[in-house]
This record gives C-alpha cells, structure tokens and sequence, in this order.
C-alpha cells in the first residue's frame, strides 16, 4: 500500500514539475511578455490546454459558487476575466496553425477542437451561471452603467442566449453535439485547402511554355524547381505564381490548365474532397439555428450585424448589382474587342481575362505592374506604410531583434505613441511558405484591457503571401500587394491603438461588417502622390517614382472595377445563399453555387470549375453569413475617405477624429453610433458610385 502510494506521489510530482517547466503556463519574463517562441515546443501544447481549461473551469465555479448576489463586478467582469490562461495558451497555436503549420500541429488541433468547444459548451449551458448573468442583465436599469458596461452585459448575456442557454435540456445535449461537429468541419475544411493546394506543381523543361512571364517570376519558378532538386521551373497554385502566369503567360494551354487546377482544388473526391463537408457545414449551421429558434443561420447570425437582417442584406447587394452590371458588360465587351483585335478569334474566358485585361490596361494607360514593381521594394514600402501612421496618428515603429518570433522571416516591431509611449507589438510576415494558408490577415496574440492603472498593450500580427526577393532580387511587390498592406495594416491599427477597460471589447471585436472600415480606408492612400512621393524610390537607382507614374495609377484606378466588383457581389450572393437555406440541402453543391451566383455573371461560366470547395472564407473562417462586410463596409470607406479628401489626406485633425471615434474604442458602443460621431451622418453608396466613376 505504501509502494503504490509513493509511487502515485511520484508521479503526481513529475507530472507537477512537468507543468511548471511548461513554457505557456509561466508567466513570460520577456520584453513586454511577448511569447517565447524560442521555448515552446510542440509536446507543450496538449498539456497547456488541458491544464488552462481546468483552471479556467475552476474560475467558473468560483462565479458560480459565490455566496454573494450576483453584480456587474462579481459575474459580468469576472467572466470577462476569466480564461486568461487559456487564451494565453490558444492565441500561440491557432496563430500558428495558420501561419506555420505542420502535421502535429494539425493533429493536435484534430484531437481539441472538439475538447475546446465541450468546453465552451459547458460554460455557456452552464444554467447557474446564466441565471447569475440573467439577474444582472434583467436589472440593468439600476446599474448606472458606461456605454462600455453596458455593452459588456450585452455582448455576455447575448453569448449566452445565442448560444443555447435557454435551450431545453435535451435540446441542449443536441447543441453540444452539434456544436462539436461543426468545429471539426471547419477545422477539416481549411486543412484540406491548404494540403490540396500544397499537393499540387507542375514541372516545366521547355522555357518557351513560359513565354511572356516577366524576369523575376521566370526567377522565383527556377527557384522553386532548384529547391525541389529539379532543373528548369516549378510552378504552383500559391498566389505568387498563379497570379502572374494568368496575367502574363502567352500560352494560352498553360492559363488554362492552371486556372483549371486552381478551381477545381478539392472537389474531384479522394482525400482532401471538400463537397461533403460543405453540405455538412450548411447543414450543421442550420440545425444549430433552427435550435435556437431562427429559419436559417443568417437570421442567426446577422442580428450582432449593422446590417442587422436578410433584407437589409440582399437590398445592399441588388443596389449594387443593378448599379454596376452595365459598367461590368461595357468592361467585358472592350477586353473582348481588344482580344479579337489582337487575334484571339474566341470568346474571353476565365483564363484570358486578366491577360488581356492587362494587355489593354498597358495600351490604354501605359501601365503594367513590371513598371511599378521597382517602386515598390518591399523595405521601403513598409517605411512608407509605418510612415503613413506617423503621420496620421504620431505613432512610430522600432524593430526588436531580441523579440523572439516563430520563423526567421518574421520581424517585431515595438509601437510608440507621439510622446514615446508603448502601444503595442507588431509582428510582421509577409512570404509564403507551405505551412502558411493562403491570403492575408490580421489577428492578435494578446488582446488590449485596462484595470485600475494598468493599460496592458496588445501584441498584434500580419500575415501575407507576398512576392518573395530572388537570388538577384529584393522583393519587388506588385501594386495589389501594396493595396493589401495597407488594408491588413488598417486592421493592425484597430487593434495596436484601441483603448478599452474590457479585452472582449477592444481593437477589432466589433461586429463583422464594420471590422473591414478601418483596413479598407487605408487602401485609400495607396494611389495618392503626397503618400507615394515619402517612399518609392527605384529599388537599383534610388530615382523617386515619377509623378507621370503616379497619375497613370490614378488614371486606371477604376480599369474594370465592375467586374472586381461583381466578383465580391458574387461571393456575396454565394454565401448568403449557403446561409439562408431553411431546410437541409442534399443536392449537387456545384448547382447550388452557380444558381447563387448567375446574376451576377459576365464572363461564360466554368461548369466544372467552383468557388465553394475552397471558400475558407465562409467554411473554415468568421466570414459565414458575413462575407457582403467587404461591399458595406467599402461603402463606410467611401463616405469615411471623403472626409479626407475634404480636409486634406494627412489632415490630423480628420485622423485624431477617426482614430478617437473608430480606432480606439473597439466595440464599446455600436458601431453606427461611432461612426455618426466621426462623419456626422449615417453613410450612403453615394461616394462609392462616386469614387468609381459610376455616378
């Protein structure tokens, strides 16, 4: 007996110490308690979890337990605050999961997701917690509470509510399992993405099946083909390749074979099939919604929206459509005309838009992104773009080296105010890698709070898939990618210079489609001289951009916007028709799409060729019932970007206006009401139309 109690001391002490030697649950002793990338390691992750939800658990009880009457202090703020380790231990692996996969790291999300999500249930089903909560909400009245209290009892009362608390028990047992089987779906969904997306290449020998690819794309192929220990060039269905050969290459066979690969990822069965888990995803969404007494998931969702419903939805998309289908026909109609000028005795396809396309935009207005690309060497366009928010907002950016990162080619920066103050963290990553999903995005490793007299800073991320320098070549980006720093740079913004006393509350925890106002304003600038004119100097001469350049961007800016349009429209359309279904959907998945997006259709359509089975967007991201955000909030840019216009583009009165009313509060009050207090009025499409060349 004594043996056998030894040995379980034994092992309760090794399994102890085993824990206190774990990285994710001590308290880091770096600068700013940045994470110590260097110190984690894989096996650290599935005891980290495990110990972080038992204490978190253990936080709830208290909550639960406590003989006092439930008040905003001891069950709105205690809730808030709880899960701090837990959130400490899951920002590192799910940033990661995205940014620097592996296969453990996937296998370890396999074996939690559906542990995380039991345990979120048990916390929100929690029926003496809801009643704690239901007895401040229903007393609200009383409290006296700041907009920002107030908001906090909302947000957690509603997450209780939206999330099964006033289910019946046996209905409860059905969220549960629901629940578990939609965290696996979307976890399956976007790992099989980016495995199909990885599984694929092409190896070419004959240079000519190259021939119109500019230098440094015929580089970064060579480059990929020497790694792969094969002589000539590899190509791959990264942005990086796909984007230039459709542009460039001359051979019309290889377009077309690349597009086709590209769009038919993950929808000819085997493995990484994504058509099953699409029907299961809708559908799941669905019972989960009727659960919970809505007809479909988007009236589920859309009710923590500014646009609130279905209607107000489908009106913004059809006002849309009505108002830019005839640009996108005329757009169309000229690329076609230039095509058959030039010889192409065909109809345009979805392979020969954006080669033509660019073709006619170099004839039209002298302007290829070969031309741009010098410009735009990507040191200098982060000088430019940290230099925009010097301007702006007075904050500056010093890179630390002894901040640890999780890859060499990520770089921290620490983030000061005008007086020297520490903001924040930014991480930046900008190449791709094959551990990397495909896109770009900002999310944050610690989130922003305040208690008492500490203001704890948010570390924040940016992640691209941005061009990568050559062997003779730094990293030239093309004038998209310039675009795409700045929007997900105006979502790190959101979140380097938000203020709030709750974490739940602050940087961008605001509703979806307001989310994209502050990333979206920021490509504003992008085509701006006065901007321009601080940075982008030829990368081999140090010569400053001309202003010729310049205006020839201002000139095409709206080159075939009705079509970029209609796509998002498209996608709009497409995801709102996943997400407004009322009854199970079994049928043909391709179907389902093309119906969706007909409306919207100016190019002939790909039967075999679909958007759903690699739409993580909607399927594996927070974009469900949600992805129309880009169009409403581009109509918030619009209206909001005038203001500058007005004032001027630097002004710092309109930029201290914008950052008090939109940046720093995070989601403290409804996001219209912020934004009334910065514009002065509710937004209209008026200065989109506008802004387009519509009106």
């Amino acid at each position: 007996m004594k043996t056998k109690l030894l040995l379980l001391m034994t092992a309760i002490s090794v399994a102890g110490a085993a824990l206190a030697a774990n990285p994710l649950l001590s308290p880091y002793k770096t600068i700013h308690q940045t994470i110590p990338f260097d110190q984690i390691k894989t096996e650290h992750y599935v005891p980290a979890f495990e110990e972080a939800m038992k204490q978190h658990m253990n936080e709830i009880n208290e909550i639960v337990n406590n003989p006092k009457a439930p008040t905003f202090e001891n069950t709105i703020v205690a809730l808030d605050k709880a899960g701090s380790l837990l959130n400490k231990v899951s920002s590192p692996f799910f940033n990661l999961l995205g940014s620097e996969t592996n296969d453990e790291l996937q296998t370890i999300a396999q074996k939690m997701s559906p542990l995380l999500t039991e345990h979120s249930n048990s916390i929100r089903l929690n029926e003496k917690l809801f009643e704690r909560v239901k007895v401040v909400y229903e007393g609200r009245d009383k409290l006296k509470l700041t907009p920002e209290q107030s908001t906090l009892l909302k947000k957690t009362y509603d997450g209780f509510a939206d999330n099964g608390a006033n289910l019946s028990e046996n209905d409860k047992v059905k969220y549960r399992k629901l629940s578990k089987e939609l965290s696996m779906l979307t976890l399956n969904f976007g790992q099989n993405v980016l495995k199909e997306t990885n599984n694929w290449n092409m190896h070419i020998t004959d240079k000519n099946l190259l021939a119109g690819l500019p230098a440094d794309v015929l580089e970064m192929l060579a480059l990929n083909a020497k790694k792969a220990g094969k002589a000539g060039w590899v190509l791959d269905l990264k942005a990086t390749t796909y984007v230039p050969v459709m542009k460039y290459a001359d051979n019309r066979d290889l377009r077309r074979e690349l597009y086709m690969a590209y769009a038919t990822r993950n929808m000819q069965g085997g493995e990484f099939d994504n058509l099953e888990n699409i029907r299961k995803i809708a559908n799941t969404r669905l019972e989960i919604a009727k659960l919970l007494g809505k007809n479909s998931y988007a009236d589920q969702a859309l009710v923590q929206r500014m646009a609130e419903n279905k209607e107000n939805v489908y009106d913004l998309l059809n006002k849309l459509l009505v108002a830019y289908k005839p640009a996108a026909q005329k757009e169309y109609d000229e690329v076609q005309a230039y095509a058959n000028k030039n010889g192409a005795y065909f109809k345009v396809q979805s392979w020969d838009w954006s080669y033509y396309s660019e073709k006619l935009k170099a004839e039209k207005f002298d302007l290829t992104d070969e031309m741009l690309k010098p410009y735009f060497e990507l040191e200098n366009v982060k000088k430019g773009v940290f230099g925009l928010a010097t301007k702006l907002f007075g904050v500056r950016f010093v890179k630390n080296t002894n901040i640890k990162v999780y890859h060499p080619e990520v770089d921290a920066y620490e983030v000061f105010d005008e007086k020297g103050k520490f903001l924040s963290v930014l991480y930046t990553d900008f190449h791709p890698r094959e551990g990397k999903r495909a896109g770009a995005w900002m999310s944050e490793f610690k989130g922003q709070w305040m208690e008492a007299k500490t203001d704890s800073r948010p570390q924040i991320t940016i992640v691209m898939n941005f061009t990568r320098p050559t062997e003779t070549k730094p990293a030239l980006l093309t004038y998209d990618e310039l675009t795409t720093f700045l929007h997900e740079f105006g979502h790190a913004l959101h979140g380097m210079l938000t203020k709030c006393t709750y974490e739940s509350l602050s940087g961008t925890s605001v509703y979806r489609d307001f989310v994209e106002l502050p990333s979206q304003i920021m490509e504003n600038w992008a085509s701006e001289k006065a901007f321009l004119d601080g940075f982008a100097v030829h990368y081999q001469t140090g010569e400053k951009i001309p202003a010729a350049l310049i205006q020839k961007i201002k000139d095409s800016e709206n080159f075939n916007t009705a079509n970029f349009t209609l796509r998002q429209l498209s996608f709009g359309f497409l995801d709102m028709a996943w997400h407004s279904i009322e009854k199970p959907y079994k049928g043909d998945v391709i179907k389902m799409e093309k119906e969706a997006m007909a409306s919207t259709q100016i190019l002939p359509v790909v039967s075999d060729a679909a958007m759903s089975p690699t739409f993580s967007h909607i399927f594996s991201g927070g974009y469900a019932a949600g992805y129309y955000s880009y169009k409403w909030a581009e109509v918030l840019d619009a209206d909001a970007y005038s203001v500058f216009v007005k004032n001027g583009i630097f002004d710092k009165k309109t930029a201290a206006s914008f950052r008090q009313h939109v940046l720093v509060p995070g989601g403290t009050e409804h996001p219209m009401v912020l934004y009334k207090r910065f514009r002065g009025q509710e937004p209209t499409i008026d200065a989109l139309l506008k802004r387009h060349g519509i009106q």
